[in-house]
């Protein structure tokens, strides 16, 4: 959620940052009703302060055995005036509440305006594989290795879910495994969230109530109501919400496996055919809380942690920034790890890097204690580390033979027990 401190101060500022994102947003109409809100609080807290008063009064007169009917007739008039005020005010705050719930954060200052078509390659890992022979598509390669069961895994769930089956779902298990080694390694705390989450950490990661429709429910209402977690981010984000954290305690670097679940998945283009896009795949997620001056340090730090783990895998991919209107409506900045898929001819994106400031904290109430004691907002960051659904499919097309065969790339084979899949 923004500031709306910052709103009011100073709107120009804030429209100007919206706009890279395209659209239109109604920033009066917040205005205004912060401005409704301020004024009814005031006028509650006078009446209260005139309540007060005269209940000092009634007291008084009644001490000195004389009549205080007329203060006190008047008394009941002024507690519902006070009464229907706080109704107004409960109605106006829930209205202001809404408005700022869907407003998007910020884009960074340095993140240019426009679509995907304005996102900057910044940098480019290792060098495009060169077939001397006719390549295979992931698919096929799959399929022939008996390493995923497109059929069968649809003839359980539908469309937009497979089976991973013998050597692929060693494989599967061993990314995971090199991932949490990985993560270990650089003292990052290994979380087991649940994967049922309430409605709270959704609206606190900034995904509801816009996105809403884009998750898998569960039986439940209001606040109680629960949600199949579409990324771990979700939970991360919110572990901490509504505390005050120290200061000395920060940056807090974490990160969880599970399996995630979207139901926007959708439509398929054939492009997005195999593991490319699906309802369930899973994923580690790299999540960091951080003071504001730690925070651009941290960004840095999961960029190259992500970038690290690709390389090591020994694949061709690239890092792009990403433009206002194809950053996430959370984030104030992103980066994609975006992996090649010889197939297609395309870059695919497998890991997102994200800063979302003090969006996120804001909504959820995460704050920390700094050295002066000042009570301020966290900022939260994210990035896979990594998603699997489509690093497989790179893996099987940049490693395959002219025999049809497929390396296994040498940091997996103390997991897999096996170099080789033929």
């Amino acid at each position: 959620m923004l500031d709306i401190k910052l709103i009011v101060e100073n709107k120009q500022l804030v429209e100007a940052r919206l706009a890279k994102r395209g659209g239109a947003y109604d920033l009066d109409t917040i205005i205004e009703l912060d401005a409704k809100r301020r004024s009814i609080i005031a006028d509650v807290e006078a009446k209260k302060a005139e309540r007060n008063s005269v209940t000092a009064e009634i007291a008084q007169l009644k001490r000195s055995k004389l009549d205080a009917s007329d203060k006190i007739i008047a008394m009941g008039k002024l507690a519902e005036t006070i009464k229907q005020l706080d109704l107004t005010l409960t109605a106006v705050q829930d209205e202001l509440n809404s408005a700022m719930a869907v407003l998007p954060n910020m884009p960074d200052d340095d993140i240019v305006a426009g679509d995907k078509e304005q996102n900057q390659v910044i940098k480019i890992i290792g060098e495009k594989p060169n077939f001397n022979f006719k390549f295979k598509n992931h698919v096929d390669l799959c399929v022939s290795h008996n390493l995923i069961d497109y059929e069968r895994g649809v003839k359980l769930g539908g469309n937009g879910y497979w089976i991973y089956r013998n050597k692929g779902a060693i494989l599967e298990w061993a990314l995971l495994n090199f991932f949490v080694e990985e993560h270990l390694a650089d003292n990052f705390e290994f979380i087991l969230p649940p994967h049922m989450l309430s409605y709270k950490c959704g609206y606190g990661a900034g995904q509801f109530p816009k996105f809403a429709d884009e998750v898998y429910w569960i039986d439940g209402d209001g606040a109680q109501k629960q949600f199949m977690l579409p990324t771990a981010e979700t939970a991360l984000v919110n572990m901490y919400s509504g505390e005050i954290l120290k200061e000395s305690d920060l940056p807090i670097k974490m990160f969880a496996y599970t399996p995630c679940y979207r139901k926007e998945a959708g439509s398929y283009r054939q492009e997005e055919r195999g593991m490319i896009r699906g309802h369930q795949f899973n994923k580690v997620e790299m999540v960091s809380i951080a003071t504001p001056e730690q925070s651009a340090k941290a960004f840095e730090l999961l960029v190259a942690k992500a970038e690290r783990i690709v390389t090591k895998l020994g694949l061709h991919f690239r890092i792009s920034k990403l433009a206002g209107a194809d950053i996430s409506a959370s984030m104030a900045r992103t980066y994609d790890i975006e992996i090649w898929l010889p197939s297609m001819n395309i870059y695919k994106e497998v890991s997102s890097v994200s800063n979302s400031n003090d969006y996120q904290a804001r909504r959820n109430n995460t704050r920390y204690k700094d050295s002066s004691g000042k009570i301020k907002f966290v900022h939260t960051l994210n990035g896979s580390g990594l998603a699997t659904s489509r690093l497989i499919p790179a893996i099987v097309e940049q490693c395959q033979n002219a025999d049809g065969s497929i390396t296994v790339p040498e940091v997996l084979r103390k997991y897999t027990g096996f170099d080789i899949i033929k």
